[in-house]
């Protein structure tokens, strides 16, 4: 039986704000892509070198640079993990961002490995978590009570999620269901009973941070929308992997922390190794989450898919970033003079040229005819880029080819960084990455090396020979 007043605190790990966490993600990314694999002493201090830029200079000190390092890319997130040989690597959650460049995904794969109890504590902290029996998946139990909310036409707030669900003991231990919380919310509301998480001596604040973290979350995955007044509502674009989460509700957590000996140093210590391994590691859903515009609610603002250009679909495009940029420039070239429309091209699918789409110059002067080359590169996230912090940078990745492409169209040559944000896109257009480059306004450092090799290069030949038994 569902007791509500059974109350427990159950924390996370303090991350940052919504803002913060989106612009910091890809830089944790491309700092850890830079340096792994490395010794953990080489890693903490090139990690630190290279994300100071990133943050303001009251921040550039090694406390706080080491939060960053250990509690939030590491712990939190599970961007890296150390082996019993004491080298660091990225981790696949980190790889697959670099790759994808989609930040809803990421946080979606964090959000459904997230557990309690878990290893981004030390074991010792956590004693009493394990005292307590606790055994649950935050997220799907949250999402299966809200799921069950909006069929009942009930918008729940950020405080009652708090109060009947993530700081409720009989929900952490795995002994209440979503039906019992929803009709415990709906009884006391019919009698005007608010419940407040209160500890004794602490601020309001305090008693609700370990909630909005976990809410941050769920909302940087585009599962949830909140408002001002701390409503919550399922982003309906986004039920099917809502519908993932809500059917393991009441699944054990997959990572058993109650089966290692934590009462040991050697116990504790294969703990925190198996763990990190664990966490880092994708779920078997991850190919479900992948992030769509439309589930960001940007669908009205790209192009039709199945209207005809120029003898291609945008389908034939491939990605949605390079279908928005590619009727964005037809567009553009129409304006300017309708006869040079037909000289907007869709290349993305043509290997080697180094740009996805050519283009006209289509601007006043002598030039207005030439040919313009645009890489585009697409990342997908909740909250917009903020360009009034001083700080702010941003990173991607081009090929030799593009850079080849880059150095030789100089000019005519630019990236259209395009921004899948809630709501709406965004698009920034970097003109002359080459000059840019000279001008040290950006910088551009190679990251694979080829080597070509003949036979007197080659040290030793090892053969083994394969019997057949047939």
């Amino acid at each position: 039986m569902y007791n509500r007043l059974n109350q427990y605190r159950c924390i996370i790990i303090r991350g940052k704000s919504q803002k913060e966490i989106d612009d910091l993600l890809p830089a944790y990314a491309k700092v850890i892509d830079d340096i792994t694999p490395c010794e953990v002493e080489e890693f903490s201090q090139k990690f630190n070198e290279l994300l100071a830029p990133y943050l303001s200079a009251d921040k550039r000190i090694k406390k706080t640079l080491d939060n960053h390092r250990t509690e939030i890319a590491g712990k939190l997130f599970g961007m890296y993990y150390v082996e019993e040989n004491g080298y660091v690597y990225a981790s696949e959650r980190t790889r697959k961002f670099l790759k994808d460049n989609d930040q809803p995904a990421f946080f979606k794969d964090l959000c459904y490995k997230m557990q309690f109890p878990n290893g981004m504590q030390k074991p010792q902290t956590f004693q009493p978590l394990l005292d307590n029996k606790i055994s649950i998946r935050p997220n799907a139990f949250v999402l299966r009570v809200l799921q069950l909310a909006a069929a009942k036409h009930l918008v729940l707030n950020k405080k009652e999620i708090g109060y009947y669900i993530l700081n409720s003991l009989d929900v952490l231990q795995g002994i209440a269901v979503p039906e019992e919380v929803i009709e415990a919310i709906e009884k006391d509301r019919k009698e005007g009973v608010v419940r407040k998480i209160e500890a004794e001596g602490k601020a309001s604040s305090y008693n609700y941070q370990h909630i909005n973290e976990q809410i941050n979350y769920l909302e940087l995955a585009n599962l949830i929308y909140t408002n001002g007044t701390g409503e919550v509502w399922l982003n309906q674009n986004e039920s099917d992997a809502i519908q993932i989460f809500a059917s393991d509700w009441n699944k054990t957590p997959e990572f058993d922390v109650y089966s290692f000996d934590l009462s040991t140093v050697e116990g504790r210590k294969q703990f925190e190794l198996e763990w990190t391994a664990y966490f880092g590691k994708l779920s078997d859903k991850v190919q479900k989450f992948e992030t769509t515009a439309s589930a960001l609610g940007v669908t009205d603002e790209l192009p039709n898919k199945k209207k005809e250009t120029s003898g291609q679909t945008t389908v034939e495009i491939g990605d949605e970033g390079e279908a928005f940029v590619f009727e964005y420039e037809k567009d553009r070239v129409f304006k300017f003079n309708p006869r040079l429309v037909n000289r907007v091209l869709a290349l993305g699918k043509t290997k080697g040229l180094g740009y996805d789409i050519q283009s006209v110059v289509a601007e006043e002067g002598d030039k207005a005819d030439f040919a313009k080359y645009i890489e585009v590169k697409s990342t997908k996230r909740v909250t917009e880029p903020n360009l009034s912090d001083v700080y702010w940078m941003d990173t991607l990745n081009i090929t030799r080819n593009e850079w080849i492409a880059a150095q030789q169209h100089g000019e005519f040559y630019c990236i259209y960084r395009v921004y899948f944000v809630r709501g709406r896109i965004l698009m920034y257009v970097i003109n002359n990455i080459h000059q840019k480059q000279m001008e040290k306004k950006i910088d551009i450092v190679p990251l694979t090396y080829r080597i070509d090799f003949g036979k007197d290069a080659i040290d030793q030949i090892v053969i083994e020979e394969i019997k057949n038994n047939v």
